[in-house]
């Protein structure tokens, strides 16, 4: 097999290098804006870090409040905190909406006394102050250790924090 070679040839005039100059200048420039821009983005962090300093309080008691409903056995309560959109999981089944997850969760609202409980112990906000993450133990009415709670949270357009995702463990 033969290997071609292709030789591309500069026919342009060559430049003075003073034209040369003018033709890099607006790329300097256009450099500069760039870095001042992202000199910029960077002096943004510290407001931020004051949105997850706010965020994180507000996601910590919707899940506290959340884990109460199951204590004062308020189904209604219950699915306030969940999306309408929610996807939670049972085992490794998704559970997509309010009607799948009622037809699992309103039988754990049946009954004097809740089958067990949660708490977070970890909360994590983003910095766009729109989505976290919340974990903690699930116990049973002993205080046993069941397993594990994960919910995902979205702060919604009406400015109310509500779970998308929710899976056990």
């Amino acid at each position: 097999m033969q290997k071609t070679t292709r030789r591309i040839s500069n026919d342009r005039p060559k430049q003075k290098e003073s034209e040369m100059n003018v033709n890099i200048r607006p790329y300097g420039i256009l450099i500069g804006l760039w870095f001042l821009l992202v000199i910029g983005i960077g002096g943004c962090s510290p407001a931020s870090n004051e949105t997850v300093n706010i965020a994180a309080p507000e996601v910590e008691a919707c899940e506290i409040a959340f884990a109460k409903t199951m204590e004062d056995r308020d189904f209604k309560a219950f699915l306030s905190f969940v999306s309408s959109e929610a996807v939670f999981f049972n085992g490794n089944k998704p559970l997509r909406g309010h009607d799948a997850i009622t037809q699992v969760w309103a039988p754990f609202f049946e009954g004097e006394s809740a089958p067990f409980a949660w708490q977070p112990d970890v909360v994590e906000v983003l910095t766009s102050g729109d989505l976290a993450f919340s974990s903690g133990p699930i116990k049973d009415v002993s205080g046993e250790i069941l397993g594990r709670f994960n919910s995902i949270w979205r702060k919604d357009n009406d400015g109310q924090w509500r779970v998308i995702f929710d899976k056990g463990s």
